[in-house]
């Protein structure tokens, strides 16, 4: 029996495009293992699915601050390669995939260390730090954006494009509407932080709450411990996160309020969502969500507002605004070929898996 190996974390962009794979290869009879940390999303995301084995590693986060952990987490880090290390070589897995994140450095050294071929992807414009010191360890790295290829070495570049979860489109608008106790009345607006959530964005979204809820009904998904009990509106429903329910939410949502992280936005791309993009700025990131929502709002697809002008009023006019130029937004959209990027990626490691047996 083959076994494939997966690792990523830290975030649930780093684990969505590893949650549509794991699905194809149980069906074809291959053993699912996988790297994570002790108490990151990516335990909570992958432990409960059936047939995968989880296993947790030590893991420190890379800063680009200073911060006292700068001392302690890379001996984490050390630690984490050691852990992956062995348990990799109890495993014996055919092929090891990385969607990134701090806890995947120590997975593919380990796996490395162990000669078992590592192939990474890459959903923003440029690798984030974490792929970045994983790709001299990497046979190959899988690219979202065809343009990614320029910063990577040109015999590990590896465009497949945009992974989409497969059953997104399948939610049923009726259902959505009954879980949040929503009539067909009035538009939808769904509010999305990223699974960490954003306080900025939760902020300002309810400061403006008495004005949205005149136009819109709105789902909020406002992050791990962010819930304002205090709220008390009919057409504002906010939760911690969904999972198995954002089906059913995303097929009645008219408009998506959303960070710029590429895994999200190809979705939101791929239902035809129109979009307001509040990327992260580059005092809070590397710049990646800048560069995505670049990207989106030049291509027809969304309107930005950055994350230094996000005031209560800003953020009521951009979403009044995309509201009202939607179809023209719609109509962009609909006019993207979309490519089968996951059976592609499926392809690409089941091929390098064979090909290094």
């Amino acid at each position: 029996m083959s076994t494939i190996m997966f690792t990523g974390g830290g975030s649930a962009g780093h684990v969505t495009v590893n949650q549509a794979l794991i699905p194809r290869f149980l069906d074809e009879g291959w053993k699912v293992e996988y790297i994570g940390s002790e108490n990151g999303i990516e335990k909570s995301l992958i432990q409960p699915m059936a047939g995968v084995r989880y296993h947790s590693i030590a893991t420190g986060k890379l800063r680009r601050y200073f911060d006292w952990r700068n001392v302690t987490d890379p001996f984490k880090v050390v630690q984490g390669v050691w852990q992956a290390y062995f348990r990799i070589k109890r495993s014996k897995p055919n092929v090891l995939f990385s969607k990134g994140g701090f806890v995947s450095v120590p997975a593919v050294i380990g796996a490395w260390l162990n000669n078992v071929p590592v192939i990474i992807h890459e959903s923003d414009v440029t690798p984030g730090l974490a792929n970045r010191l994983s790709i001299p360890f990497a046979r190959s790295v899988c690219t979202t954006f065809p343009h990614t290829a320029s910063s990577l070495p040109a015999t590990k570049a590896c465009y497949v494009g945009p992974v989409v979860r497969a059953g997104l489109d399948q939610g049923n608008a009726d259902r959505g509407r009954a879980l949040c106790r929503f009539t067909d009345q009035k538009p939808v607006l769904l509010i999305m932080g990223g699974s960490l959530g954003a306080r900025s964005i939760n902020q300002a979204v309810r400061a403006a709450l008495p004005q949205l809820i005149r136009q819109f009904q709105i789902v909020h998904l406002c992050g791990k411990g962010q819930l304002d009990d205090t709220i008390e509106f009919s057409e504002y429903q906010q939760f911690e996160f969904m999972t198995d329910e954002l089906t059913e939410v995303l097929a009645m949502t008219d408009i998506v309020v959303t960070r710029a992280g590429a895994n999200s936005i190809f979705e939101f791309l791929a239902l035809s969502k129109p979009m307001l993009l509040i990327p992260l700025s580059q005092a809070q990131s590397r710049g990646d969500q800048l560069l995505n929502a670049d990207f989106f709002e030049k291509s027809g697809y969304a309107e930005v507002l950055l994350e230094e002008r996000l005031t209560p009023d800003m953020l009521l006019s951009s979403i009044t605004s995309l509201h009202d130029n939607r179809e023209r937004y719609i109509r962009s959209m609909a006019q993207v070929e979309q490519s089968d990027a996951l059976s592609q990626l499926f392809d690409h490691i089941k091929q390098t898996a064979k090909a290094l047996r």
